[in-house]
């Protein structure tokens, strides 16, 4: 017996999670790879094990922090060495930042902030396997009266229907809409079928008095405004 309890980490270990940690805490997210922050998010699940591999292995099959951890259930456990409890973990991750971002756009809303609405969107929805069309119902003031999915598709194609989506804004009262939607090929171009889609939405709200601010489209590689390219 070495008198070590079996839930006691290696001292290696220990030596570098806590250096690992003390990193990010003192210096901040920027001071860390990708790969350790996977570290950092696998550490709890996965006590006495040295992750780093694992962590590697999960940028080198999905390509950033953010895509391993917004990654399906089902992808994450086919790379070997992710529990269910690890992969439980990342979508703590996950959902911890769609809640955050979600609450930064209800606070900076009135304020107009685009780049706020970017983010929350990209953080929502820029890494999701299937095409997802979300609408954001504003009152007067811009002001979020409510941010609701209208629709989940395919990987390249979701059903919309431009006078359910007007009849949820009388619903709601809203005054304006934003229309948002993702590319999980990762390109945020619009396509010749997403500036129709815009342009009947526009010709029923606009004469029941709602305006439809913009249509923002987010991609791993980025985003792309319809009214930003005057496409609208």
């Amino acid at each position: 017996m070495n008198g070590r309890a079996d839930t006691e980490e290696p001292a290696h270990y220990l030596g570098h999670r806590a250096r690992l940690r003390d990193r990010l805490l003192q210096a901040g997210s920027e001071a860390v790879a990708d790969y350790e922050l996977i570290e950092l998010v696998l550490f709890r699940a996965l006590p006495r094990r040295d992750v780093k591999p694992l962590a590697k292995a999960l940028i080198a099959r999905f390509g950033s922090f953010a895509e391993a951890i917004a990654a399906e259930p089902a992808r994450l456990a086919e790379v070997e060495g992710m529990s269910q409890g690890a992969i439980a973990e990342f979508k703590i991750v996950e959902a911890s930042a769609k809640r955050f971002a979600k609450g930064v756009v209800r606070k900076r809303l009135p304020v107009g902030s685009f780049s706020a609405v970017v983010d929350y969107c990209r953080t929502a929805m820029a890494f999701d396997a299937r095409e997802e069309f979300r609408v954001l119902f504003l009152d007067r003031k811009n002001g979020l009266i409510a941010d609701e999915s209208q629709g989940v598709g395919t990987v390249d194609q979701t059903p919309v229907y431009p006078r359910e989506v007007v009849r949820r804004a009388l619903e709601l009262s809203a005054t304006a809409l934003i229309l948002v939607h993702n590319h999980p090929s990762g390109d945020p171009t619009p396509s010749s079928q997403d500036v129709k889609m815009t342009l009947d939405i526009i010709a029923v709200a606009q004469p029941l008095g709602v305006a439809v601010h913009d249509h923002i489209i987010v991609g791993r590689d980025g985003h792309a405004s319809l009214k930003g390219l005057r496409l609208i």
